[in-house]
């Protein structure tokens, strides 16, 4: 989690896109003060629980379901500070990115699905 990406682009978790393998653990790091991670409500797999990491601490995560999560950094929400997570070899929903998300938020997350692809 980054005030600045190796890109330039402000308030960004790198990489903004991870696979992994059910039951794998991510760490996410607050290497600039003020952010967090958390899963936005609504946009992972039935069945996962979501989390909520506290603001400038470290929170590791052991992903189960298989499926799609969109991640966010809660205070830089509406700047477009999110990431996609996909675990196994699931198909993105076709509503992850539906209803209510901060249109710079939705940008990054379908930058994040098709660099996978």
């Amino acid at each position: 989690m980054l005030n600045k990406g190796s890109d330039g682009s402000p308030m960004v978790f790198e990489p903004a896109y991870v696979k992994l393998a059910p039951g794998d653990t991510l760490k996410f790091v607050a290497a600039d003060r003020g952010h967090n991670a958390e899963s936005i409500k609504g946009r992972s797999p039935e069945g996962s629980e979501d989390f909520k990491g506290k603001i400038n601490e470290e929170i590791e995560v052991t992903f189960d379901v298989e499926g799609w999560y969109a991640i966010q950094c809660k205070p830089h929400f509406a700047m477009g500070m999110v990431m996609a997570v996909e675990v196994g070899d699931a198909d993105v929903p076709e509503d992850f990115l539906e209803g209510r998300i901060p249109r710079r938020a939705k940008d990054r997350l379908e930058a994040a699905i098709a660099s996978a692809e």
